[in-house]
Protein backbone atom coordinates (compact mmCIF):
# COMPACT_ATOMS: atom_id res chain seq x y z
CA UNK A 1 0.00 0.00 0.00
CA UNK A 2 1.07 3.59 -0.62
CA UNK A 3 2.08 5.46 2.51
CA UNK A 4 3.04 8.74 0.85
CA UNK A 5 1.41 10.01 -2.34
CA UNK A 6 2.72 13.18 -4.00
CA UNK A 7 0.72 14.15 -7.07
CA UNK A 8 1.51 16.96 -9.53
CA UNK A 9 3.03 19.26 -6.91
CA UNK A 10 4.41 22.56 -8.15
CA UNK A 11 5.79 25.33 -5.99
CA UNK A 12 7.19 28.81 -6.55
CA UNK A 13 8.62 31.26 -4.02
CA UNK A 14 8.18 34.27 -6.29
CA UNK A 15 5.15 33.28 -8.34
CA UNK A 16 7.28 33.21 -11.50
CA UNK A 17 9.90 30.44 -11.42
CA UNK A 18 8.82 27.03 -10.18
CA UNK A 19 11.13 25.38 -7.65
CA UNK A 20 9.00 22.24 -8.10
CA UNK A 21 7.24 21.40 -11.37
CA UNK A 22 4.53 18.72 -11.43
CA UNK A 23 6.38 16.40 -9.06
CA UNK A 24 4.69 13.03 -8.54
CA UNK A 25 5.86 9.90 -6.73
CA UNK A 26 4.82 7.42 -4.06
CA UNK A 27 6.47 5.75 -1.11
CA UNK A 28 5.08 2.31 -0.39
CA UNK A 29 4.83 0.73 3.04
CA UNK A 30 7.99 -1.08 4.13
CA UNK A 31 10.30 0.67 1.68
CA UNK A 32 13.39 2.87 1.78
CA UNK A 33 13.35 5.44 -1.02
CA UNK A 34 16.37 7.57 -1.78
CA UNK A 35 16.04 11.22 -2.75
CA UNK A 36 19.00 12.75 -4.59
CA UNK A 37 19.71 15.89 -6.55
CA UNK A 38 22.15 18.80 -6.70
CA UNK A 39 21.78 21.88 -4.52
CA UNK A 40 18.84 23.91 -5.77
CA UNK A 41 17.05 20.89 -7.20
CA UNK A 42 14.02 21.36 -4.95
CA UNK A 43 14.57 18.54 -2.45
CA UNK A 44 14.16 20.65 0.70
CA UNK A 45 11.17 22.51 -0.75
CA UNK A 46 9.57 19.16 -1.54
CA UNK A 47 10.05 17.97 2.03
CA UNK A 48 8.66 21.24 3.40
CA UNK A 49 5.57 20.75 1.26
CA UNK A 50 5.11 17.18 2.48
CA UNK A 51 5.17 18.30 6.12
CA UNK A 52 3.00 21.39 5.52
CA UNK A 53 5.83 23.74 6.49
CA UNK A 54 4.94 25.81 3.42
CA UNK A 55 1.44 26.12 1.99
CA UNK A 56 0.75 23.74 -0.88
CA UNK A 57 0.20 25.77 -4.05
CA UNK A 58 -0.87 23.08 -6.50
CA UNK A 59 -1.28 19.33 -6.64
CA UNK A 60 -2.01 17.07 -3.68
CA UNK A 61 -0.12 15.20 -0.97
CA UNK A 62 -1.51 12.38 1.15
CA UNK A 63 0.12 10.54 4.04
CA UNK A 64 -1.69 7.30 4.63
CA UNK A 65 -5.32 8.01 3.82
CA UNK A 66 -5.15 11.60 5.03
CA UNK A 67 -4.56 14.93 3.34
CA UNK A 68 -1.08 16.01 4.40
CA UNK A 69 -2.10 19.13 6.36
CA UNK A 70 -4.49 17.26 8.67
CA UNK A 71 -3.40 16.35 12.22
CA UNK A 72 -4.01 12.67 11.43
CA UNK A 73 -1.44 12.84 8.63
CA UNK A 74 1.10 14.65 10.78
CA UNK A 75 0.88 11.90 13.38
CA UNK A 76 2.08 9.41 10.77
CA UNK A 77 5.30 11.14 9.79
CA UNK A 78 8.49 12.43 11.38
CA UNK A 79 10.99 14.83 9.81
CA UNK A 80 14.70 14.84 10.64
CA UNK A 81 16.20 18.04 9.23
CA UNK A 82 19.67 18.63 7.85
CA UNK A 83 20.62 20.93 10.72
CA UNK A 84 21.28 19.88 14.30
CA UNK A 85 18.96 22.40 15.96
CA UNK A 86 17.67 20.86 19.17
CA UNK A 87 16.43 22.57 22.36
CA UNK A 88 19.72 23.07 24.16
CA UNK A 89 18.05 23.85 27.48
CA UNK A 90 16.70 20.26 27.67
CA UNK A 91 18.43 17.00 28.43
CA UNK A 92 18.09 14.27 25.82
CA UNK A 93 15.69 12.45 28.13
CA UNK A 94 13.50 15.57 28.36
CA UNK A 95 13.66 16.11 24.60
CA UNK A 96 12.68 12.55 23.71
CA UNK A 97 9.95 12.59 26.38
CA UNK A 98 8.58 15.76 24.77
CA UNK A 99 8.62 14.12 21.34
CA UNK A 100 6.75 11.15 22.79
CA UNK A 101 4.03 13.45 24.10
CA UNK A 102 3.68 15.06 20.66
CA UNK A 103 3.03 11.62 19.18
CA UNK A 104 0.98 10.41 22.18
CA UNK A 105 3.54 7.70 23.02
CA UNK A 106 4.90 6.35 26.28
CA UNK A 107 8.64 6.37 25.64
CA UNK A 108 10.57 3.28 26.69
CA UNK A 109 13.56 5.03 28.22
CA UNK A 110 15.42 1.75 28.72
CA UNK A 111 15.25 1.27 24.95
CA UNK A 112 16.58 4.78 24.40
CA UNK A 113 19.43 4.22 26.86
CA UNK A 114 20.29 1.05 24.95
CA UNK A 115 20.41 2.97 21.69
CA UNK A 116 22.52 5.69 23.28
CA UNK A 117 24.94 2.96 24.35
CA UNK A 118 25.03 1.53 20.81
CA UNK A 119 25.69 4.98 19.38
CA UNK A 120 28.62 5.50 21.80
CA UNK A 121 26.76 7.99 24.00
CA UNK A 122 26.51 5.90 27.14
CA UNK A 123 25.94 8.00 30.26
CA UNK A 124 24.92 11.12 28.31
CA UNK A 125 21.12 10.66 28.26
CA UNK A 126 20.56 12.99 31.20
CA UNK A 127 23.07 15.62 30.08
CA UNK A 128 22.01 18.94 28.60
CA UNK A 129 21.94 18.97 24.81
CA UNK A 130 23.95 22.20 24.84
CA UNK A 131 26.94 20.10 25.93
CA UNK A 132 26.60 17.73 22.97
CA UNK A 133 28.89 17.79 19.94
CA UNK A 134 27.47 18.14 16.43
CA UNK A 135 27.71 14.38 15.91
CA UNK A 136 25.96 13.62 19.20
CA UNK A 137 23.07 15.90 18.27
CA UNK A 138 22.70 14.15 14.95
CA UNK A 139 22.69 10.77 16.67
CA UNK A 140 20.09 12.02 19.14
CA UNK A 141 17.88 12.98 16.19
CA UNK A 142 18.27 9.48 14.75
CA UNK A 143 17.52 7.81 18.08
CA UNK A 144 14.40 9.92 18.53
CA UNK A 145 13.07 8.75 15.15
CA UNK A 146 13.85 5.11 15.91
CA UNK A 147 11.90 5.14 19.18
CA UNK A 148 8.94 7.16 17.83
CA UNK A 149 8.32 4.43 15.22
CA UNK A 150 6.37 6.61 12.82
CA UNK A 151 5.06 4.85 9.68
CA UNK A 152 6.99 7.42 7.62
CA UNK A 153 10.31 9.03 8.50
CA UNK A 154 11.89 11.59 6.18
CA UNK A 155 15.59 12.11 6.75
CA UNK A 156 17.18 15.18 5.16
CA UNK A 157 20.99 14.87 5.28
CA UNK A 158 20.82 13.97 8.98
CA UNK A 159 23.57 11.37 8.46
CA UNK A 160 26.10 14.11 7.73
CA UNK A 161 28.46 14.58 10.64
CA UNK A 162 28.18 11.18 12.29
CA UNK A 163 31.13 8.80 12.52
CA UNK A 164 31.51 5.66 10.41
CA UNK A 165 30.57 3.31 13.24
CA UNK A 166 27.36 5.26 13.86
CA UNK A 167 26.60 5.30 10.13
CA UNK A 168 26.96 1.52 9.98
CA UNK A 169 24.65 1.16 12.97
CA UNK A 170 22.12 3.58 11.47
CA UNK A 171 21.98 1.50 8.29
CA UNK A 172 21.25 -1.63 10.34
CA UNK A 173 18.49 0.19 12.22
CA UNK A 174 16.98 1.52 8.98
CA UNK A 175 16.75 -2.03 7.65
CA UNK A 176 14.90 -3.01 10.82
CA UNK A 177 12.50 -0.12 10.25
CA UNK A 178 11.80 -1.43 6.74
CA UNK A 179 11.43 -5.03 7.96
CA UNK A 180 8.81 -3.80 10.45
CA UNK A 181 6.73 -2.41 7.57
CA UNK A 182 7.59 1.25 8.10
CA UNK A 183 9.13 3.50 5.47
CA UNK A 184 11.95 5.99 5.09
CA UNK A 185 12.48 8.73 2.50
CA UNK A 186 16.23 9.27 2.73
CA UNK A 187 17.65 12.46 1.26
CA UNK A 188 21.44 12.26 1.07
CA UNK A 189 24.46 12.99 -1.10
CA UNK A 190 26.03 9.74 0.10
CA UNK A 191 25.23 7.62 -2.94
CA UNK A 192 26.99 4.55 -1.54
CA UNK A 193 24.54 4.51 1.39
CA UNK A 194 21.61 4.55 -1.02
CA UNK A 195 23.12 1.77 -3.11
CA UNK A 196 23.24 -0.35 0.04
CA UNK A 197 19.84 0.64 1.42
CA UNK A 198 17.37 2.15 -1.00
CA UNK A 199 14.76 0.06 -2.77
CA UNK A 200 14.09 2.95 -5.13
CA UNK A 201 15.87 6.20 -5.90
CA UNK A 202 14.21 9.43 -6.91
CA UNK A 203 16.46 11.90 -8.74
CA UNK A 204 15.26 15.50 -8.74
CA UNK A 205 16.82 18.33 -10.74
CA UNK A 206 15.53 21.88 -11.20
CA UNK A 207 12.23 20.82 -9.69
CA UNK A 208 11.64 17.96 -12.12
CA UNK A 209 11.70 14.21 -11.51
CA UNK A 210 14.50 12.90 -13.72
CA UNK A 211 14.50 9.28 -12.55
CA UNK A 212 12.25 7.28 -10.25
CA UNK A 213 13.35 3.67 -10.57
CA UNK A 214 14.56 0.70 -8.51
CA UNK A 215 18.05 1.49 -7.25
CA UNK A 216 19.50 -1.77 -8.52
CA UNK A 217 18.23 -0.99 -12.04
CA UNK A 218 19.84 2.45 -12.00
CA UNK A 219 23.13 0.99 -10.80
CA UNK A 220 23.04 -1.73 -13.46
CA UNK A 221 22.34 0.83 -16.18
CA UNK A 222 24.80 3.56 -15.12
CA UNK A 223 27.39 1.70 -13.05
CA UNK A 224 26.62 3.70 -9.90
CA UNK A 225 24.24 6.35 -8.64
CA UNK A 226 27.06 8.88 -8.73
CA UNK A 227 27.64 8.14 -12.43
CA UNK A 228 23.91 8.48 -13.09
CA UNK A 229 23.79 11.93 -11.52
CA UNK A 230 27.02 13.29 -13.00
CA UNK A 231 26.34 11.90 -16.48
CA UNK A 232 22.93 13.54 -16.48
CA UNK A 233 24.26 16.88 -15.27
CA UNK A 234 27.03 16.89 -17.89
CA UNK A 235 24.61 15.97 -20.66
CA UNK A 236 21.88 18.43 -19.66
CA UNK A 237 24.30 21.25 -18.81
CA UNK A 238 21.37 22.31 -16.59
Amino acid sequence: MSLLNVNDVSYSYDGIVNVLSDVSFTVEEGRIVGLVGPNGSGKSTLIRNIFDLVRLQSGSIRIGSHEHALPEAKQLGMYLSSNDYLPEFLTAREYISMMGKLFDLDVDHDEVIGLFRKFSMEGRYDHLIEDYSHGMRKKTQLVSALVMRRPLTIIDETLNGIDLEALHLAEKEFRRVRDAGRSILLCTHDFAVLERLADRTLFLDLGHVVYDEPTKDLVEEHGSLAAMVFDYLETSQR
